[in-house]
C-alpha cells in the first residue's frame, strides 16, 4: 500500500492535533494538512487532492453534511465521518453516508473527546480502508442486462444479507427498490457500532416501500420487512412453530465482528426446508464468505447474489464471497434488487 494523503478537518484544535497524531502512527497515512472548518476543508481539498479526508460533522460556518456535498459533487474523495454518540448524531451520520461518506467513527464522548486515543487502533484501520475506496462522480452509465429470471418455487423463502464499509448506501440502493409486498423477511448484518443502526432503520424505513427496523430479540421475521441487527450485537435466526424467530445476543465478536455476518449466515442454514438467498454487498474483509459456504451445503439451492467490483466502494467481502466458488449472480447494485425480486415476485 502506497502512502495515502490525509485531510483532517475539525473545528477543535484538539481534535485535529488529536487525529493527526493518530493517524501518523500509520505507515500508509501521511496527515498533508488540517482545516479548522468546511470553507477551509473545500479549498484545501482544491488545493492539496487527499487521498482520504476526515471530517467533523459538527462544525460552524459549513458544517460537515454540506462540505461533504461539495466535495462529492466538485471533487470526489474518499471522506469518514467523525460522529458524537448521540441520536442527533447518529441521524446525521446516516444522512452523511446517504450522501456519500465511505465510513464514520463514533467519538468516544462528545465533540471533544479528550479520550480519543482509546480508539486509534480503529481510526487508524478505518481511514486506511477508506484511502482505498473507489468513489465516482455519480452519471448516467448503460443499464447491467441481467434478463430474464426465472423464478423459484418455495414454501418458505428468506433473505439474507451482508454489508460493511459503504454498506449503508448500498442497502439504501437495494431496499427503496423492493415492492411493498415483497414475498419473504429480509435479515440484515450491517458492521456498525452500538447506538447508531436504529436511525439507520428510521433513515431506510422512511425512503423504502417495504418496511424497516432495527430487530429485536424474540421477534418473528415476517414477509415484507426488512430487520437490521442492532450494533454491537449477533442477529441470528432460529425456527420455532414453523415461524422464523430472531435471537439477539452479546456474545464475543467472531473474526473481530460484532455482528457478524458468518454468525447470521449459518444459523439461517439450521433451518428447516428454506431457501435461503445470501447477498453480499460492499465491504472490508471475508465475512459472510464461510457462511455461504455452509448455506450451500445445508441448502444446495441456496441463491448467492454477489455485488459486483465495479459497483463497490470497497471490493472485500463480496471479492471474497465470489472466491468461494459458489455464488450464482454477480451484479451492479442497481440490479440486486431487480434479481431478489424476479426470483421472488411469483
Amino acid at each position: 500500500m502506497t502512502t495515502k494523503k490525509v485531510l483532517v478537518v475539525d473545528d477543535s484544535a484538539f481534535m485535529r492535533k488529536m487525529i493527526s497524531d493518530i493517524l501518523s502512527k500509520s505507515s500508509n497515512l501521511e496527515v498533508i494538512s488540517t482545516a479548522r472548518n468546511g470553507e477551509d476543508a473545500l479549498k484545501k481539498v482544491t488545493e492539496l487532492k487527499p487521498d482520504v479526508i476526515t471530517l467533523d460533522i459538527e462544525m460552524p460556518i459549513k458544517d460537515g453534511i454540506a462540505t461533504l456535498r461539495d466535495i462529492m459533487k466538485h471533487q470526489p474523495t474518499p471522506v469518514v465521518m467523525l460522529s458524537s454518540l448521540t441520536k442527533a448524531g447518529a441521524d446525521k451520520t446516516m444522512e452523511a453516508m446517504s450522501n456519500g461518506a465511505v465510513d464514520f467513527i463514533a467519538k468516544p464522548s462528545g465533540s471533544i473527546s479528550l479520550d480519543i486515543e482509546e480508539i486509534s487502533a480503529e481510526i487508524i484501520r478505518k481511514v486506511e480502508a477508506a484511502s482505498l475506496a473507489r468513489i465516482k462522480p455519480k452519471k448516467d452509465k448503460k443499464r447491467q442486462e441481467i434478463g430474464v429470471l426465472k423464478p423459484v418455487k418455495a414454501k418458505k423463502k428468506i433473505v439474507l444479507i451482508g454489508s460493511s464499509t459503504g454498506g449503508p448506501s448500498a442497502l439504501q440502493e437495494v431496499l427503496t427498490k423492493l415492492p411493498k409486498d415483497f414475498p419473504a423477511p429480509i435479515a440484515i448484518v450491517q458492521h456498525m457500532p452500538k447506538g447508531f443502526t436504529k436511525s439507520l432503520a428510521e433513515r431506510l424505513n422512511r425512503l423504502a416501500e417495504i418496511e424497516v427496523r432495527e430487530v429485536t430479540h424474540l421477534e418473528e421475521l415476517k414477509p415484507g420487512i426488512a430487520y437490521i441487527a442492532p450494533g454491537g450485537q449477533h442477529f441470528l435466526i432460529e425456527e420455532r412453530q414453523n415461524k422464523y424467530i430472531a435471537r439477539v445476543t452479546d456474545d464475543q465478536p467472531v473474526k473481530g465482528h460484532k455482528p457478524s455476518v458468518n454468525l447470521l449466515f449459518n444459523s439461517a442454514a439450521e433451518l428447516r426446508e428454506c431457501l435461503p438467498v445470501s447477498v453480499m454487498l460492499t465491504g472490508m474483509g471475508s465475512d459472510g464468505a464461510s457462511g455461504i459456504e455452509l448455506l450451500k451445503r445445508k441448502h444446495p439451492r441456496t441463491i448467492a447474489i454477489s455485488q459486483s467490483k465495479e459497483s463497490c466502494i470497497v471490493y472485500g467481502m463480496p471479492q471474497a464471497a465470489e472466491k468461494t466458488g459458489l455464488v450464482d449472480y454477480v451484479v451492479d447494485i442497481s440490479e440486486i434488487s431487480n434479481v431478489l425480486t424476479q426470483k421472488f415476485m411469483n
